[in-house]
This record gives structure tokens, C-alpha cells and sequence, in this order.
């Protein structure tokens, strides 16, 4: 019985080396991604340890940075990791914007419903 998870006569599988200028857009790209993602968690973490309830900022915006920074970080994750941002344009938007939408969604309930449940307006507040 032939095997059908090999492809033997592929010549994309057995030979998939690239030249040493292709190799260092590709390390490029990775460290780039790397330090994108590293920036952004390093930005959240900040604020994390920096801020407090009392100090100039509100909560309500420090949280809306951290939902905001985290969507950006999951989008960017998406379209680097998954290829995305190689697609055309009209595919990428197919694709994010049904996903930021329900994440919206979910961030408007989940708050608006946690603060009618004890009895505050923590929204807006």
C-alpha cells in the first residue's frame, strides 16, 4: 500500500532550500515579529506595574488600553503567524474584522452585564 501522507515526486517538498538573501528576509520578518510582539508585552506589563487605581488615569481607560493593545497583539499574531498579511486586502478584511467585532461584542457584554450585576456602572465610571 502506497503511502499518501509523503509526496516523493514533489519537487517543493525534497527541495525547499532558498538563497542566503531570501534567508535573511526571512530571519528579517522573524526577528521583527519578535520584537513587535516583545514591544507591545512590554508596553502591557509596564502598565501594569506602573499604574495604579488612584493615579492620573482612570481605570476605565487603563482597561480599554490593555483590551485595545491586547486586540492589536491577536491581530497582528494573525497576520503574521497565520499568513495573513500576505492575502489581499478585501481576504484580510474578511477575515479580521468579523473576529474584532465578536471580541468587541464580547467586551461590551461581559462589562456591561458584570456591572448591572453588582449594581454599578463600572462602564462608565
Amino acid at each position: 500500500m502506497e503511502r499518501d501522507d509523503l509526496i516523493v515526486n514533489d519537487s517543493y517538498a525534497l527541495n525547499a532550500h532558498h538563497s542566503e538573501e531570501q534567508g535573511r528576509a526571512i530571519r528579517k520578518k522573524v526577528y521583527m515579529v519578535t520584537i513587535i510582539l516583545s514591544a507591545i508585552t512590554a508596553v502591557e506589563v509596564g502598565m501594569g506595574v506602573m499604574f495604579k487605581r488612584s493615579e492620573t488615569f482612570t481605570w476605565t481607560a487603563i482597561k480599554w488600553t490593555f483590551i485595545i493593545l491586547t486586540l492589536l497583539k491577536a491581530g497582528y499574531i494573525v497576520m503574521s503567524f497565520m499568513h495573513l498579511g500576505e492575502e489581499r486586502k478585501n481576504l484580510r478584511n474578511a477575515v479580521i474584522a468579523p473576529y474584532f467585532l465578536f471580541v468587541g461584542y464580547l467586551i461590551f457584554i461581559a462589562l456591561t452585564e458584570g456591572a448591572s450585576h453588582f449594581g454599578m456602572d463600572l462602564m462608565f465610571h
